[in-house]
């Protein structure tokens, strides 16, 4: 299956310390290439993997569940622990699940969560089952952004139902995990944003048993804040949050 232009995976080589950046559902790893241009130019080494069966083609999409989506995570941290002394993770909406799921599992040094869902906005979710009979994609509805980082916003017009249901499985799965997980962690959140219920950010700052943990408040983004208005206000407090330990004086 041939990948959408500008949906590669993205590898920028730097210091001895790692950054996994990790995108969200539908989406690429476009969405995260001005986060990984400004992490990079700070010294860090970046990773930004295409997670399975995005980036191709809603069909290809509808093959695969959560499980194959985490792998792709997986693989990416055991990539950066082959070539950098720690590593990190940031990720963007259900990227921000599965980087606390990593965080749950694995040593990571810090972990960032940007638009993560446990409250997803949409009415009629609760049908999902219903619609699921009668048919197997919906149309997604596309946010503007704004020029020039507009380009980076690749993602599908179509949703594959099957995998919205895994999605949602994956937000149970996590939300159970959040009590195990003591990394030190940034949650990041738009007030304004109808994608995901700002609620959600609260919930998995209150959830969390990291003894550092940060919650960030954004007020004019929508959902993809690394692409928004806000994103480099968002790249400094995630540089921040990442050197705060003190352990890192320089990358």
């Amino acid at each position: 299956m041939a990948i959408l232009p500008g949906a590669e995976p993205f590898f920028l080589p730097g210091g001895k310390y790692g950054i996994l950046l990790v995108h969200g559902f539908t989406g690429a790893p476009s969405e995260m290439r001005l986060a990984g241009e400004y992490f990079n130019n700070l010294g860090y080494t970046v990773f930004a993997p295409r997670l399975t069966g995005h980036g191709t083609s809603p069909e290809e999409m509808a093959k695969t569940v959560w499980p194959h989506w985490y792998s792709t995570v997986e693989d990416g941290y055991h990539l950066l622990c082959g070539i950098c002394t720690t590593v990190a993770a940031v990720g963007l909406s259900m990227g921000g699940l599965l980087t606390l799921k990593l965080a749950s599992e694995y040593p990571l040094r810090r972990v960032a969560a940007i638009s993560a869902p446990i409250y997803i906005a949409h009415k009629r979710l609760k049908l999902l089952p219903l619609y699921r009979i009668f048919t197997n994609y919906v149309a997604k509805k596309r946010r503007r952004i704004p020029a020039p980082a507009d380009r980076y916003s690749i993602c599908y017009d179509l949703i594959p139902l099957s995998s919205l249901a895994s999605l949602l499985d994956l937000v149970a799965h996590v939300a159970a995990l959040l009590p195990t997980i003591t990394v030190p962690a940034l949650i990041v959140q738009s007030k304004r944003e109808h994608t995901v219920k700002p609620a959600s950010a609260q919930y998995i700052y209150d959830q969390l048993a990291s003894s550092e943990k940060q919650l960030v408040w954004l007020d004019k983004s929508g959902h993809l804040v690394t692409l928004d208005i806000e994103r480099e206000f968002v790249f400094q407090k995630i540089a921040e949050f990442l050197t705060s330990d003190n352990s890192i004086n320089e990358v």
